[in-house]
């Protein structure tokens, strides 16, 4: 199942939306938001059977849409560095022995074709492809053998990052939650129907040249790794978001003189192995 956001052409408020075969059916009216699908699944599968198979129901065509962020208005978006073996060696540190955690605040997120505006005096803004992870039931010191019993389903990411003032001081903030910096699209697709999620191929494109080419199977902590180790220090709620690291590849680990940072003009496509595509366009704040 895949469930997305989407702009309201009158009242420029999100609607709930779910791609089918004939297109995205509109669901609002029976859900409140994605957060309310979450408790209500069996309802929503018996829902697009009627609707599927029926007759006189309008199905939005999906690239008529302007989507929003899958998860618009989450608790938390909780991120995690060098959590890719390969990107831990480009970037030359020490495997981590346990996840490293920071976060991201709601006015970072964007949604798939939104334009991401670079800020004023930066220099170094870089791409991070990433596997979001899109919790679904409240968990509390949950156990590792019980972690997916949590996961709602996956979706893309790019953990956009502004590298001066990210290494200006030890902790990362800063660098990391400007406006736009946290675009996540462009649907989310439920863990039932993914099946295995680190067997996925990753990969970052920047202006159509590939970037990032990796495997979730690279990841040093894994989903149920991750779920239940931040569980132990915070209580996950349905809709929080997950940003579960990036692979190698990324600007800052270019062994050259002047690395290919983010331009004005620019635009990112990260593509994740049956989650689509998430595309954003970079452009200078004026």
């Amino acid at each position: 199942m895949k469930l997305l956001t989407f702009v309201d052409d009158i009242s420029q408020t999100y609607r709930t939306g779910v791609l089918t075969s004939k297109g995205v059916l509109d669901i609002s009216d029976d859900f409140s938001s994605i957060e309310d699908v979450m408790s209500n699944l069996a309802k929503l599968e018996a829902l697009i059977d009627f609707y599927v198979e029926g007759e006189g129901v309008e199905f939005l065509n999906y690239e008529d849409l302007t989507l929003g962020p899958v998860i618009p208005n989450p608790k938390k978006i909780i991120c995690v560095g060098l959590n890719y073996k390969r990107h831990a060696e480009e970037m030359k540190v020490d495997i981590p022995d346990r996840p490293i955690l920071f976060s991201k605040f709601n006015n970072a997120l964007t949604a798939d074709q939104s334009t991401i505006k670079i800020p004023k005096g930066t220099e170094m803004i870089d791409y991070e492809g990433e596997l979001a992870l899109i919790i679904g039931k409240r968990a509390k010191n949950v156990s590792r053998e019980e972690a997916m019993d949590y996961v709602f389903g996956y979706s893309n990411a790019n953990d956009v990052s502004e590298r001066e003032s990210q290494f200006k001081t030890s902790q990362w903030l800063t660098g990391k939650t400007y406006d736009g910096f946290c675009p996540v699209g462009p649907y989310i697709v439920t863990l039932e129907e993914l099946g295995e999620p680190h067997k996925l191929r990753i990969k970052t494109y920047v202006n159509g040249e590939l970037r990032q080419d990796s495997n979730t199977n690279d990841m040093i902590f894994k989903s149920k790794s991750l779920v239940s180790h931040i569980s132990q220090y915070m209580t996950l709620e349905p809709g929080d978001i997950i940003l579960t690291g990036t692979p190698e590849g990324v600007a800052s680990g270019y062994k050259t003189a002047v690395k290919p940072w983010i331009k004005d003009g620019d635009i990112v496509t990260v593509e994740i192995e049956s989650l689509g595509r998430l595309t954003n366009r970079f452009e200078m704040e004026r």
